[in-house]
C-alpha cells in the first residue's frame, strides 16, 4: 500500500456500547485518583512494605506518627474541579491494611492516629460539595491483617517460618472482614459512584505459597453484596472474575486499541496513570511527566473510547506536592478551552482515519469531529475522507475559523492525497495552549 500524508495505522472499527450505568462515567471521561495512606510518611512509594520487607511491628511508627495537619480536603476537590476532573477515586484502604475511615473491624484506622478522625468522610463530603462523584478504592490485599496468608507478593514472604505461620491464618475469615468494610463504605458515605477492587493474582507462586483470586475474596459474595447494597454503583475488572462485565482498567499502559471483555466485546475501559512513577507520595522520585505529556494521555484515552484517572499521592502533612499542583494547573489551563473535546466524546467514525501527528475524538450527540494536534505542522494538515461533510472548522480554544482546501490532489511534497482530503489551513505559529485542538463541525 503507497504511503500518503493522511496514512495511519488502521483503527478498530467497533464502537462501545454502555448501558445506562455507564452513562455517567463514559460522559465523564476524566478523573482523580487519590493514593494516601501511612506509606505518605517514609515517602518512597505505596510498595514500601513489600520492596523492603517491613513487619507490622516495624510499620507501627508511620501509624503511630500519621497526623496530616494541613490537609484541606476543600481545596483538594477545587483542584480536581478546576482540573475538570468529573469524579474521584480515594484509597480507603492500600495493601498496607491501614484504613482512612473509622471501621467497626479493625483498629488500625486513622480516628486511632494522631489525625483522631474519619479522615474519609472530610475528604467524600468536599468532593460531593464540588458535584464530584464519588470513588472508593479498596484493597483486596492486608499485609497487617492477621488472618491474612502470606504469599509471593507479602513483605513476610521471606521469613524462615512463613508456612509454619500461614497454619493460623484463614482466608475465609479475612473474606468475611473484607465484606464487612465493604457493607460500611456502601452504607456510612451515602451513594458511592464506583468500588474499585485491586488486585488478583492467583498463578503466582513462591516458597510454596500462591497467589490469591476470586476463590480467596469470595469475590462473587463481593460483586452479590455491592449489588444487593447500591445497584447503581459500578466494579473495576481485578476481583478475578473475567466473565464479569466492569470497568476494564489498564494500569501505566496506553492502549493502542480498545481492550475488551471475555467475550470479545468492546469494554467500557479507564487507563490509570501517574503524574510520576509513584503512586504514593514519593519525595525523591524525578521521574515527572510534562504538561503535554500528560494532556496528550487524557486525549489518546478518549480517542480511543476510555476514561483516564490520573493519580495524586498527597503528602503526610495533607497537601498536594507542588508537581502535582503545576500539573492539575496545566490541565485546568487547557480543560478551560477544550473541554468539549474530551467530555462525552468517543472514537472517530472509521471513515475519518486520523493523520500523522494527530488524534481525533467525536461527539456523537453534537456530530462534530476534534482534530487534537500533537506534532504541529508546517501551515497545512491533510484529513482524509472529509471533503464535502464539513460546514465550518475553527479552533476550539478561540473560536476562530480556520480556512481548508476540498480534494487537493496532492500534498506539499507532491505526495499523491486520497480522494476526499481536506486540508487544513493552519498558521504558521502554534497557538498559545499546549495542544492545539481543531473543531470540525460536520454538516
Amino acid at each position: 500500500m503507497k504511503k500518503t500524508a493522511a496514512t495511519k495505522a488502521k483503527k478498530c472499527t467497533t464502537k462501545p456500547t454502555a448501558s445506562n450505568q455507564y452513562d455517567w462515567f463514559t460522559e465523564a471521561r476524566f478523573g482523580m485518583f487519590i493514593h494516601w495512606g501511612l506509606y505518605a510518611i517514609p515517602a518512597n512509594n505505596e510498595w514500601i512494605r513489600n520492596h523492603k520487607e517491613i513487619s507490622n511491628e516495624d510499620y507501627q511508627k508511620y501509624f503511630d506518627n500519621f497526623n496530616p495537619d494541613m490537609l484541606d480536603a476543600k481545596e483538594w476537590a477545587r483542584m480536581a474541579k478546576e482540573a475538570g476532573m468529573k469524579y474521584f477515586v480515594i484509597t480507603t484502604k492500600h495493601h498496607e491494611g491501614f484504613c482512612l475511615w473509622d471501621s467497626k473491624h479493625t483498629d488500625y484506622k486513622a480516628t486511632n492516629t494522631p489525625a483522631k478522625r474519619d479522615l474519609l468522610k472530610e475528604i467524600v463530603d468536599a468532593f460531593r460539595a464540588e458535584g464530584i462523584k464519588i470513588g472508593f478504592y479498596y484493597s483486596l490485599l492486608d499485609w497487617h491483617h492477621p488472618e491474612f496468608p502470606i504469599d509471593p507478593i507479602h513483605p513476610l514472604r521471606n521469613h524462615p517460618d512463613a508456612l509454619e505461620m500461614n497454619k493460623t491464618r484463614d482466608v475465609r475469615k479475612y473474606a468475611k472482614y473484607m465484606r464487612n468494610q465493604v457493607t460500611e463504605l456502601l452504607t456510612n458515605y451515602g451513594k458511592i459512584d464506583i468500588m474499585w477492587f485491586d488486585f488478583s493474582y492467583p498463578k503466582d507462586m513462591y516458597r510454596g505459597m500462591p497467589g490469591k483470586g476470586r476463590n480467596d475474596w469470595e469475590s462473587e459474595k463481593i460483586v452479590a453484596l455491592v449489588k444487593k447494597l447500591s445497584p447503581e454503583t459500578i466494579i473495576n475488572n481485578r476481583l478475578d472474575l473475567p466473565e464479569y462485565k466492569s470497568i476494564v482498567t489498564p494500569e501505566q499502559f496506553q492502549p493502542e486499541f480498545p481492550p475488551r471483555n471475555a467475550d470479545g466485546t468492546i469494554a467500557v475501559w479507564e487507563g490509570c496513570q501517574t503524574f510520576s512513577g509513584s503512586w504514593g507520595y514519593a519525595r525523591d522520585e524525578e521521574t515527572w511527566k510534562s504538561e503535554k505529556q500528560c494532556i496528550e494521555m487524557l486525549i489518546k484515552h478518549v480517542a480511543r473510547g476510555g476514561n483516564l484517572i490520573m493519580n495524586v499521592g498527597p503528602t503526610a502533612r495533607g497537601y498536594f506536592d507542588y508537581r502535582a499542583v503545576e500539573r492539575l494547573n496545566d490541565f485546568a489551563r487547557w480543560m478551560k478551552y477544550h473541554s468539549r473535546s474530551i467530555y462525552g466524546c468517543t472514537m472517530a467514525p472509521e471513515e475519518f482515519v486520523e493523520p500523522n501527528g494527530a488524534r481525533y475524538t467525536w461527539n456523537p450527540k453534537t456530530k462534530r469531529l476534534y482534530v487534537h494536534i500533537t506534532d504541529w505542522p508546517l501551515a497545512r494538515l491533510h484529513l482524509s475522507g472529509l471533503a464535502g461533510k464539513i460546514s465550518i472548522a475553527q479552533f476550539l480554544h478561540d473560536g476562530s475559523e480556520i480556512n481548508f482546501i476540498e480534494n487537493a490532489k496532492k500534498a506539499w511534497n507532491n505526495e499523491d492525497l486520497p480522494e476526499g482530503t481536506i486540508t487544513l489551513l493552519l498558521p504558521i505559529k502554534h497557538p498559545n495552549v499546549a495542544i492545539p485542538v481543531v473543531e470540525l463541525v460536520l454538516k
